[in-house]
């Protein structure tokens, strides 16, 4: 499942986020802090914590630096 989610999101990188406008007001992006996420804690606890950083990732909320912790 791990390896499925890293390559969903490789996919998303490469192929659909270049077509979009840079929008994410996180340092790192929410992508890559998927990626960190799901490769340091497993596709469970890192998707779970992916989700979490998506739904704060809105432009009521100031953003800034946000690493994987």
């Amino acid at each position: 499942m791990k390896i499925i989610l890293i390559h969903i999101i490789k996919f998303y990188r490469k192929y659909i986020s270049p077509l979009k406008k840079p929008c994410c007001r996180f340092y790192p992006t929410c992508s890559q802090y998927a990626l960190q996420a799901i490769e340091k804690y497993g596709a469970l606890k890192g998707g779970a914590m992916s989700i979490k950083r998506i739904f704060k990732c809105h432009p009521f909320h100031p953003g800034g630096y946000d690493p994987v912790k």
